[in-house]
C-alpha cells in the first residue's frame, strides 16, 4: 500500500513545513540514509510548550510526540517527494523536557514510535532512545530526530 494513501485512509494530514529556527537544514540524505534533524510539537502554527508533568501531562506530552512525529514525516515528504522511498524507520533519538524525577520518557516518546508503526507496519519499528532534558529550543515539551533507510530512486 502506498503510504500516502495509508495517510489518507486513517484521516492523518501531514502539516507544513516551518524554516529552521538555526543555521542547519531540516534534512541531509547521505546514501541510503535519511536523516531528519528534530522537529517539535506545533498546533495552528504554534509551539507547543511546557514541561512534563507539572505543566503537560504524560498523556498530553504523548499525543506532542504524535504531532512532532507527523512533523518528520512532512520533512520526509518534502526531502524525497514520497514516503514510499522509505524503506525503514531505522533510529529515533526523543527529548523530553521534563522534571528531574520523571521516569516515562518512554512513554512520551511512544506517541511518535506508535504513529510510525502505524504509518509503516513492520518497516517502522526502529531503534530508539527516550531521554529527559532540563530544557528544549524555545521550551517545546517535546524533541525528536530520525534516521530512515531510503529505497534507491
Amino acid at each position: 500500500m502506498q503510504i500516502e494513501a495509508r495517510l489518507a485512509e486513517r484521516g492523518i494530514t501531514l502539516p507544513s513545513l516551518t524554516a529552521p529556527s538555526g543555521n542547519f537544514v531540516p534534512y541531509k540524505l547521505a546514501g541510503p540514509f535519511l536523516y531528519l534533524s528534530g522537529q517539535g510539537p506545533a498546533e495552528n502554527g504554534e509551539r507547543l510548550t511546557g514541561m512534563v508533568p507539572t505543566a503537560v501531562s504524560v498523556e498530553e506530552a504523548y499525543r506532542r510526540a504524535r504531532l512532532t512525529g507527523l512533523q518528520l514525516l512532512a520533512v520526509a515528504q518534502a526531502a524525497l517527494g514520497t514516503l514510499d522511498r522509505v524503506e525503514g524507520v531505522v533510529k529515533l533519538l526523543g527529548m523530553v523536557y521534563a522534571t528531574a524525577d520523571f521516569k516515562q520518557h518512554p512513554a512520551v516518546i511512544n506517541g511518535c514510535s506508535d504513529l510510525f508503526v502505524e504509518v509503516f507496519g513492520d518497516a517502522g519499528r526502529h531503534a530508539r532512545s527516550a531521554v529527559g532534558m532540563g530544557s528544549l529550543p524555545h521550551g517545546i515539551s517535546v524533541e525528536i530526530e530520525a534516521i530512515l533507510l531510503i529505497k534507491p530512486a
